[in-house]
Parts: structure tokens; C-alpha cells; sequence
């Protein structure tokens, strides 16, 4: 949980350059790659990411701007652009807003309570949830990205892939 203004900030950037570099390596011909087709590919959940940074703190009073608008329903009107370069610059203009406009919070708007989907969250709570939900649907994109046959950026640590780069064996399976 946030205590601190400036611990989510520092949390939200790296997690945010996290993001970006998953983006960053799916190219568009595989973009497509879902578990099936009633579930959400690499773009679809990809653009979801974009449209919780912008919705999620509409909920906490933070006005998020971003490369496209809000829909009546609170989440963007419009369908995925067609590359993954798009999908990676409205997050990145989504995400920097964000942090412009957390930076108008004091620390004690952490322990507010807000009404969120039909709960009462503290703003640190909500912001927790905002990050918790990026990881997770970051995690889904990179499974989809292995069965795609992708090469999956080192996030937490080495992939098996990323171990080379630090000069070592991948461990063994």
C-alpha cells in the first residue's frame, strides 16, 4: 500500500517503462495472438491498459489526458489503432499524465475514501489496484507472447531468453 505520493509515482514510472517494453516487442503482425478468439489478443489488452490509466482516475478526481477521449461509459469510444506503436504512445501520454496530475494529491488523499465499482476503496487502495492490474494483464501478454513465439523482455528479473544477456545459462527446466 502507498504511504507516500511520490512512492507511487516512483512505482507507477518503472512499472509504466515495464509495460512499454512488452508493448515494444510485439510487432504488429502478431498482435493478433489470443488464447482464442472469445478472448482478448496482444492489441485488445494492450488498449485495455490505456483505457484503465485513463478511466480508473477519473474515479479519484485526477482528469488523465490522454491521445484519445473517454466514451460516455467512461472508457474510450474508439476500437485499438492498428499498431502496437499507437497503442504505446497513448499509454505513454495516459501514463504521464497521471503523474502530473497525482502530483496535486497531498499524502492524506491516500487515506481518502472513494466509491469505485461499487465499493469503497482509499485512494492508496486504488492506486494499488492500479498498478496490481497492469502487472496482471502485462502477465497475460507475455504468456500470449511465448505461444506467439515472441521473445518476452526481462521485467522482474532474466527471462529465459535474458539470461544471456547477463552472460549465464538459463537455468534448466
Amino acid at each position: 500500500m502507498f504511504r507516500r505520493v511520490d512512492d507511487f509515482k516512483t512505482i507507477w514510472q518503472q512499472e509504466a517503462d515495464k509495460t512499454l517494453a512488452v508493448f515494444g516487442a510485439i510487432p504488429d503482425a502478431a498482435a493478433h495472438q489470443a488464447v482464442d478468439p472469445q478472448h482478448r489478443d496482444l492489441r485488445r489488452i494492450a488498449w485495455h491498459l490505456v483505457e484503465t490509466v485513463l478511466e480508473l482516475p477519473q474515479n479519484l478526481g485526477l482528469r488523465v489526458k490522454g491521445t484519445v477521449g473517454l466514451g460516455p461509459d467512461g472508457f474510450i469510444a474508439a476500437p485499438p489503432p492498428p499498431t502496437m506503436a499507437e497503442i504505446s504512445e497513448a499509454f505513454k501520454a495516459a501514463s504521464e499524465s497521471l503523474l502530473d496530475h497525482i502530483g496535486s494529491w497531498s499524502n492524506t488523499e491516500l487515506g481518502r475514501n472513494f466509491s469505485l465499482y461499487g465499493e469503497t476503496w482509499t485512494g492508496a487502495f486504488a492506486l494499488y489496484v492500479l498498478v496490481s492490474h497492469q502487472t496482471h494483464h502485462r502477465g497475460q501478454m507475455t504468456v500470449l507472447m511465448r505461444q506467439a513465439g515472441l521473445h518476452v523482455p526481462s521485467t522482474y528479473g532474466p527471462t529465459k531468453e535474458g539470461w544471456a544477456e547477463f552472460g549465464l545459462e538459463a537455468p534448466k527446466v
